[in-house]
């Protein structure tokens, strides 16, 4: 029946179960999945998987390995070799093949016999598309498959109840991926949503649908359908849907579609790609867009003009567009995405999973670093150290019951409620537990600050309502204390001693909580927020988290680098200011989350550029600090592991999350740390502007290079009775340069660089592009000189040997101008590269030099070059070099900075 109802897979668009199971009561809604409270047994979610498939939508998954193959064949300087092959294949085989038939069938109408076929120029294109195509797979391949594995060491799991052949049904937590229809999955503040539910039990559940309906404001969903009238299941409250989550309370539900048949998955499909782009992806698209533009307005002038001074249009056309291959940016993709990956993969070794690699230059770029204190600056270690009654004596009745509270709920556990229960041990607390019985539960929430239960007592039967939270919060809902006289009415003086008190503790580091409790009539009725009011105030609570010993060292390791500190808490401002000191941060006057509320965004952002500590926030005045931040002008990273950080996360340039947090933070954020510490963020931070710093070389030597090649092609055609170089010889030139930099990803940044956040700027690069390029072309046109009047290479006769020396000199400056512009300091002698750049621009050199003295020249038109021209070309080079380090001198005197 059940398969039936659902439809077959890729069939509806969304399970058409939904509308019939929110409508009916919880009962009917099991009947239809054809499960119950106590789950699924192996067998059924074996067979259901079968038929559903895994609960995945559709995402940003990697091609099948040979799409990606085709998909590396599919770019301009590909597409533009194929187009010289064609031509030559056209012009020196088809149509000298078309020839030599008609001269076989009728020699005398020939005056001579006609040349044979000549493959060598379609052989060396092929071999050319199929090297740069299959190196461009092959990196792309690697990356991403490397990449996937990284995100899979990220895990979002669910709490699910299902049947054992020996235990019963258990609750266990199970990958997300793993759910089926019929699944009973529990849900608390902090989860997603992991598929299309249908809600069995509910307590004043509150989930946000922003990722699915926009709507900011969250929704209350309910068990129960009574009064619901909607008929769409989007509108239904009894249904839960994939992508949203749960703000607070908690809930029971069965699983009632997953996959492509939830709303969620229905919409992925149009929905993938839609991230915004980072100001780096902006300025790469602007530089790359600004060299097509270039090379479209440049190659018709030195095409027209190669026609017109050498009167063979064939060759002035492949000519110009070998120039057009020269000029177009072809690798940048290949080179970036190594780069990023290489960086993901480094930073995996450090603790730090990117979960999008593009989040890796705005993590090198990033300049203020938002956090919590919980776990970032202490050691995430809560301990329960005191349990106070009114005047300050420890009570065991305080201790009770904490225990209970934390025992009984089965919301969000954090650190604290975990601490209260290891005080006492799993057992005790067990036995204190034993003489109760859970009636109800009000479950926390960010807004009050507060969570209650109601227990039953075994022996008698009676009601009481035991709450555990904020001191303000719950003096807000006290009207009596107790002390030892008993109870009585609490008074403004109790109040404002009671807090003078919660400031004593505070000032010593201690995070205070209040508890209280309430007898209350036996009866039927479900419990909620109403119900916690003229409760009696017992006691305190206190709490040491004590600051991590690595923090003070982090956080100056991090100032070095140019990260300023910034501690957003929802705690207590005097506890979190002392936790500040001690770790040698500097708090000031702390801002409050009332103060936030009432400012303008103008008044925010110049407080918030000024301070150090903001206490008491909310979840919304979190994120809205960071985008002040943001807006005047910072690179701004969020780092946080809870409910309330989810908007921060997503708002952050940066947002970054560890590997334990709720499900919403791990979603929203782009970079996740297996290792909550300010210390591994620091070595991450330095590996991205490592990898931003390689991206940048490769941008800046190729548009330097390609902006000098411009002039010294137009300057050589205009004054060269024959073409500066043919075109296949350009293109083998252009292959040979692109490979020497297919190294970069693996270099390394000097120490200067990466002491100091780095933003992309597209005007540095036009700057540097206009400085730089023109340096190559001196030396080019000098290089012609020598080769016109030192060695008679200045006829039609003698173009060969021109091309051979204009051949090597170009391939070695570009290649050495890798070393020149990948430091700012003296290449080789201060600054070195990496073993694989130094290796691979040698080979690459070496092979450019032989390549005249081999049968691969002669096919291409290469002859050997004289001895005598070497000490020339060294010359060349050396003073080449020279000129450039001159130049750099002066640029970073200038502008302050070069890469």
């Amino acid at each position: 029946m059940l398969q039936g109802r659902q439809g077959r897979q890729g069939g509806p668009p969304v399970s058409p179960l939904l509308r019939e199971a929110g409508q009916g009561d919880p009962a009917a809604a099991l009947r239809l999945l054809q499960t119950t409270l106590d789950g699924l047994d192996a067998e059924a979610v074996e067979e259901r998987r079968k038929t559903y498939g895994r609960n995945d939508v559709a995402h940003e998954r990697p091609p099948y390995w040979w799409v990606q193959l085709a998909q590396a064949f599919n770019n301009p300087f590909i597409i533009i070799l194929l187009v010289l092959g064609a031509v030559s294949y056209l012009t020196d085989v088809w149509l000298p093949a078309r020839e030599m038939r008609q001269w076989a069938a009728n020699p005398s109408a020939f005056e001579a016999k006609p040349e044979r076929p000549n493959w060598d120029k379609v052989v060396i294109l092929a071999v050319m598309i199929g090297l740069s195509g299959s190196l461009r797979f092959w990196q792309e391949f690697r990356s991403t498959r490397a990449a996937e594995k990284l995100k899979a060491l990220v895990h979002t799991t669910a709490t699910v109840s299902r049947l054992t052949e020996r235990k019963g049904s258990r609750q266990r937590e199970v990958p997300i991926a793993s759910l089926v229809p019929g699944d009973i999955v529990h849900l608390s503040a902090g989860d997603m949503i992991p598929a299309d539910v249908r809600l069995l039990t509910s307590k004043d559940l509150f989930v946000s649908e922003s990722a699915l309906t926009g709507e900011a404001m969250p929704v209350e969903k309910y068990s129960t359908a009574e009064g619901d009238g909607a008929q769409s299941p989007l509108e239904m409250r009894t249904l839960c849907f994939m992508g949203t989550n749960v703000l607070s309370g908690a809930a029971s539900a069965v699983v009632v579609a997953t996959g492509r048949q939830t709303f969620f998955g229905s919409l992925a499909g149009s929905i993938l790609g839609s991230r915004p782009l980072t100001s780096f992806d902006i300025g790469v698209s602007k530089i790359s867009f600004l060299l097509v533009k270039f090379m479209l307005l440049m190659v018709p002038i030195v095409m027209l003009i190669n026609g017109v001074t050498k009167h063979d249009w064939k060759e002035a056309l492949l000519f110009g567009l070998a120039v057009a291959v020269g000029l177009t940016p072809e690798m940048l993709p290949l080179v970036v995405s190594a780069n990023l990956a290489r960086g993901a993969i480094a930073m995996s070794k450090r603790k730090v999973i990117v979960k999008r690699l593009n989040a890796i230059q705005n993590f090198g770029a990033m300049d203020v670093l938002c956090t919590d204190k919980t776990g970032t600056l202490t050691e995430d270690k809560v301990v329960l150290v005191q349990y106070l009654d009114m005047v300050g004596k420890s009570s065991p009745l305080v201790l009770k019951i904490a225990v209970l509270n934390s025992f009984f709920q089965t919301g969000l556990k954090n650190l604290l409620d975990l601490a209260v229960i290891e005080k006492t041990g799993e057992a005790a607390a067990s036995q204190i537990a034993h003489g109760y019985e859970k009636v109800d539960e009000i479950p926390f929430d960010f807004t009050r600050r507060r969570m209650s239960v109601v227990l039953a007592e075994r022996e008698t039967g009676n009601h009481l309502l035991l709450c555990k939270g904020g001191v303000e919060e719950t003096l807000e809902v006290c009207s009596r204390v107790q002390d030892e006289g008993g109870e009585r009415p609490l008074t403004e003086a109790d109040k404002r001693s009671l807090i003078a008190f919660r400031d004593t503790l505070n000032a010593d580091g201690l995070r205070v909580l209040a508890v209280a409790s309430k007898a209350l009539e036996r009866d039927d009725h479900p419990f909620g927020i109403p119900d916690e009011n003229a409760l009696t105030l017992i006691g305190y609570i206190a709490f040491l988290d004590p600051p991590k010993r690595s923090a003070r060292e982090a956080i100056h390791a991090l100032a070095h680098h140019g990260v300023a500190i910034k501690v957003i808490t929802g705690d207590n401002a005097v506890v979190a200011a002392k936790v500040c000191r001690e770790v040698g941060l500097r708090p000031g006057e702390a801002v409050l989350g009332s103060q936030v509320e009432a400012m303008s965004d103008a008044d925010l952002g110049e407080l918030a550029s000024r301070s150090t500590l903001f206490a008491k926030m909310n979840p919304l005045q979190k994120a809205r600090v960071i985008r002040v931040l943001k807006a005047r002008g910072s690179t701004v990273g969020y780092l946080g592991d809870g409910i309330n950080d989810s908007a921060a996360l997503r708002d952050a340039d940066v947002g970054i999350s560890v590997d334990s947090a709720v499900d919403i933070a791990k979603e929203s954020a782009d970079i996740i740390l297996l290792k909550k510490s300010l210390l591994v963020l620091k070595e991450g931070i330095v590996e991205g502007r490592v990898v931003f710093g390689n991206i940048v070389k490769y941008i800046k030597m190729t548009t330097s290079s390609n902006f000098g090649n411009v002039f010294s092609i137009l300057t050589a055609s205009a004054f060269l009775p024959f073409l500066p170089m043919l075109a296949l010889q350009i293109l083998v030139q252009n292959l040979l340069y692109d490979i020497s930099q297919l190294s970069l990803p693996w270099d390394r940044m000097d120490r200067e660089f990466v002491e100091r956040p780095r933003k992309w700027e597209a005007g540095g690069v036009m700057r540097f592009m206009v400085c730089i390029g023109p340096i190559s072309s001196i030396f080019d046109i000098t290089t012609f000189y020598i080769l016109w009047t030192v060695f008679g290479a200045n006829s039609i006769a003698h173009q060969a040997l021109f091309h051979s020396g204009w051949f090597v000199e170009g391939l070695l400056s570009q290649t050495l101008i890798v070393h020149m512009i990948r430091t700012q300091k003296i290449p080789f002698i201060q600054s070195a590269a990496a073993p694989p750049v130094i290796v691979l621009t040698l080979a690459v050199m070496a092979l450019g030099i032989a390549i005249p003295f081999t049968a691969f020249g002669a096919s291409i038109g290469l002859p050997p070059l004289p001895a005598a021209y070497f000490p020339w070309l060294i010359a060349t080079l050396l003073a080449y070099c020279l000129l450039t380090q001159v130049v750099k001198r002066w640029y970073i005197r200038r502008f302050g900075e070069w890469l």
